[in-house]
């Protein structure tokens, strides 16, 4: 499942009107964050899971034609929050977790 959200949220990047230079940075971090969910998986699928859909979920919001500011701020959210008690035990996921959601919030909303 992980996978497949996965490569959901890279068609939408390479899909998506971002220029070449944000789709490779964005790209560089959903790899990071395929890695750390792999990981996360082991030990807790059910949250690895979530972190994935609000993963999914702000990168559709940060990429579509229509963008809606307050969707992403929600979405960045929720993904953000999804993390928040991996801090100490998974902290390379809250780093790629956190980039991405900066990224995303940048993308000229």
């Amino acid at each position: 499942m992980i996978n497949e959200t996965i490569k959901r949220i890279e068609a939408k990047i390479r899909d998506s009107s971002l220029n070449e230079e944000k789709r490779l940075e964005f790209m560089r971090l959903v790899d990071i964050l395929k890695k750390e969910l792999t990981n996360l998986s082991e030990k807790d699928a059910e949250q690895a899971r979530s972190v994935a859909g609000f993963a999914e979920i702000s990168s559709h919001e940060a990429t579509r034609e229509a963008k809606d500011k307050a969707l992403l701020d929600i979405s960045l959210h929720g993904f953000t929050s999804s993390v928040d008690k991996f801090e100490i035990e998974q902290p390379e996921l809250v780093k790629a977790v956190n980039s991405i959601c900066m990224l995303l919030s940048n993308l000229g909303i």
